[in-house]
């Protein structure tokens, strides 16, 4: 009962009664402003003012970078009131957003950094890695954390204009060389939690751990013998080890409110960020909605590089959020470490599954085996959900569980408090064979589907079943890997399905990275265990990676645009695993595809010298917007700036000379698209001769063949014609077919790869 009254609560927080004030974002046409007003924040108030019954606290925050206008708390009427003046581009209701939750160096192979691959020595290389700052905008940092130790740095660049705001627990002295930044934006989340039990200290302080750990991924400093109870111990660094770290705390108990995200972009891109770093999102939005998208566009055309997690939502297909083509959207993969755990079957048969399990084990004496022991009317404790269990009948016993509902590591704790002494997780078919690790509060193995069934069957035959649980801690060298993670978010691209979506994946499951000292490992806060490191599994995770890795780049390419740095590292991505098998999908087991790997792999080592890249100017994003039949106030909402025509519009959105291709057949079977290559390479004559792979039924004609460079920087034109075999179903709307090939542009040195997927409607 208690569970449903918080529930009720939560809803009526969220979802307001229709005469309730809550948050909207406001866009203002900033170029009208009038002379009369000082600043842009005075025209606002002014037309805060002018509304009726309007308090003077209604003004949240003031957008003047990523986005221009304002958030503020209002009634329906009054947002409506907004949405008639013809200063105001658009009004929209305040979205939640939900955080999307060290081998990885040497998995990467980057333990000594990028330097030597650039012509410069590891000191030069060094040095221009320090100027590039990365915005993270998450849960906040604890910055005692050794992974933010700036031992050794220079002075922080004259270029930063950032600040550590202070709180009762947060002073600014606790900001150094490494982490150069620490702010904090609440206003949206307060006004949505305006109740008791959901006030939460607005401190830039990380008490969840969640922004802990993406910002040390992204730059942690070299840290030895990082461990998780003994998990995974060894040398934890980050991605870009030498550059520095700015936090913006945009997520609190509820989520991740709009109105703070926005105002979080707008400040670190003032501030003079390289890099903005999000793990978070929310479900697929046009574009011209979409604050992430919004801020993002802004960042691109300033340098900004903006990195995002695709989401958690896999393997359900059109599941991938954050699809804006100037956004890096990063999906999921898996490492060569396993924390292996294993479970004997009172018939002898052992099987294997994960735990981070580090407390007491249940010894080797044979334990009862329980499945379902609490009200047998009541399925809920299958899933072993809180208050679902009868400690008179599993108290003293291992208590199976099927996976799904409630978090995993909850499991283990309902199991323990109603008496239980050990857990089996078992994945459904909802998660197949992909396992993820937990550090659990008493002896627990999570296994897969199949052994699921395996066990599930067990029980029903045995009379008196039993197991014996025990674990194997940390092995290297695993074989497939990496392999795409089953929860990371699928293509095609809901949003625009000319663009291929993910662009790439990364590390992301168990990943070991700094936590906060305010949660325990499981992140419940019934968990009382610290921990100065925690394994976390997310594209999450995978984001920071990508950032990071971006970071490099920057460092190694200052002059590079965002969309040439986002194209080698997708150009540059492998689709076969360290057994030269193609990537497999944890969901099913068979080969995974673009949909929900991308272009592949992140490769640091190749992304640094890619040899071509497709680069795409502004003006190529604003006719990218043209073509998808917005009205010129949402495209002038996207872009952000007054006086944009669509005087250039693609004929269709697949024309954007984006690394990969998604082809859409529909009413006609031919689809011809021209790109453009850019030299990074070497000067001279330097040819590339193209390969190409696609489906049965498909034709992939590219003119010219063979392409010349003579100069860096030389830009070269292609055509490419896909001519299918298919025509339009009849009588359906839905998808009829899938395909997947690749365009490969290659010489002795590089290969310049794009991947294809083909869909039929």
């Amino acid at each position: 009962m208690a569970s449903l009254l918080w529930l009720c609560v939560l809803a009526a927080v969220i979802h307001p009664s229709s005469t309730a004030k809550q948050t909207y974002i406001v866009q203002m046409k900033h170029h009208q402003k009038p002379t009369s007003y000082l600043t842009h924040s005075d025209w606002y108030s002014h037309h805060l003012q002018a509304l009726t019954s309007v308090t003077h606290d209604a003004l949240l925050y003031t957008y003047t970078t990523a986005y221009h206008g304002f958030a503020a708390s209002l009634d329906p009427q009054q947002a409506q009131a907004l949405r008639e003046s013809d200063s105001v581009l658009g009004v929209y209701e305040d979205t939640v957003y939900q955080l999307h939750t060290t081998r990885t160096p040497e998995f990467l192979g980057i333990e000594n950094e990028l330097g030597f691959l650039t012509g410069q020595t590891p000191q030069q290389f060094s040095v221009a890695s320090n100027d590039v700052i990365i915005g993270v905008l998450d849960t906040g940092v604890w910055p005692e954390s050794k992974s933010f130790d700036d031992s050794g740095m220079p002075a922080v660049p004259t270029r930063w204009r950032g600040e550590c705001e202070e709180y009762e627990d947060f002073k600014a002295t606790l900001c150094n060389k490494k982490l150069v930044g620490a702010r904090k934006y609440y206003y949206g989340f307060r006004k949505a939690a305006e109740v008791e039990i959901m006030k939460e200290k607005p401190t830039p302080r990380d008490l969840n751990g969640h922004g802990t750990h993406t910002s040390s991924t992204a730059v942690g400093s070299q840290v030895g013998n990082a461990t998780l109870f003994g998990y995974a111990t060894g040398t934890a660094r980050g991605m870009a080890v030498h550059a520095r770290v700015a936090s913006y705390k945009v997520c609190w108990k509820l989520g991740c409110f709009s109105s703070d995200i926005l105002a979080a972009m707008d400040q670190a891109i003032s501030d003079g960020v390289n890099v903005l770093s999000m793990s978070l999102g929310a479900g697929p939005m046009p574009y011209y909605h979409d604050p992430i998208a919004i801020g993002a566009f802004k960042a691109m055309e300033m340098g900004v590089f903006v990195s995002c997690s695709g989401g958690n939502s896999g393997p359900a297909k059109s599941s991938i959020a954050n699809v804006a083509p100037w956004i890096m959207t990063v999906g999921a993969g898996t490492l060569d470490r396993d924390f292996p755990a294993y479970a004997v079957l009172g018939n002898g048969k052992r099987v294997t599954g994960v735990s981070l399990y580090s407390g007491k084990g249940m010894g080797d004496k044979p334990v009862e085996l329980v499945y379902n022991n609490g009200n047998r009317k009541n399925s809920s404790s299958k899933l072993c959900l809180p208050g679902s269990l009868d400690s008179e009948l599993v108290r003293g016993k291992v208590v199976f569980c099927d996976r799904g509902l409630n978090p995993r590591a909850e499991k283990g704790m309902v199991v323990k408090y109603a008496g239980g002494v050990g857990m089996i997780l078992a994945n459904t078919a909802a998660n197949g064979e992909e396992l993820v690790a937990d550090s659990h509060v008493l002896p627990a193995v999570a296994v897969g589907r199949k052994v699921g069934d395996e066990i599930r069957k067990y029980l029903k035959t045995e009379a008196k079943p039993t197991a014996v649980l025990s674990f194997g801690w940390t092995v290297l060298g695993v074989k497939p890997s990496p392999v795409v993670a089953a929860f990371s978010s699928r293509g095609p691209n809901k949003i625009t399905p000319e663009i291929l979506k993910p662009d790439v994946i990364g590390p992301g499951v168990n990943i070991l990275a700094g936590w906060s000292g305010a949660s325990g490992p499981t992140g419940i806060g019934s968990d009382d265990r610290k921990t100065q490191y925690n394994i976390m599994s997310g594209t999450s995770m995978s984001c920071p990676h990508i950032s990071g890795l971006a970071a490099l780049l920057k460092a190694a390419h200052p002059k590079w645009s965002t969309s040439a740095i986002k194209s080698a590292l997708m150009t540059t991505a492998y689709t076969v695993d360290n057994t030269k098998s193609p990537l497999r999908d944890a969901a099913g087991g068979e080969a995974s595809t673009p949909w929900a790997h991308g272009a592949g792999h992140v490769d640091p080592h190749k992304a640094i010298s890619p040899g071509l890249v497709y680069d795409i100017s502004t003006k190529e994003y604003i006719a990218f917007l043209c073509s998808l039949g917005y009205t010129m106030k949402q495209v002038e909402a996207v872009v952000n700036r007054p006086n944009v025509t669509c005087s250039r519009r693609f004929r269709d959105p697949g024309q954007l000379n984006y690394p990969s291709f998604s082809i859409v057949f529909g009413e006609s079977r031919v689809v011809r698209y021209t790109r453009r290559l850019t030299n990074v390479g070497p000067v001279g004559d330097v040819s590339y001769e193209v390969e190409v792979e696609a489906p049965e039924g498909v034709e992939v004609m590219v003119k010219p063949e063979r392409v010349v460079f003579k100069e860096v920087g030389e830009r070269v034109r292609y055509t490419v014609t896909f001519v299918s075999e298919k025509k339009k179903k009849k009588g359906g709307d839905g998808a009829f077919g899938h395909g997947f090939g690749s365009i490969t542009w290659k010489n002795g040195e590089n290969r310049v790869r794009s991947p294809v997927a083909f869909s039929w409607v």
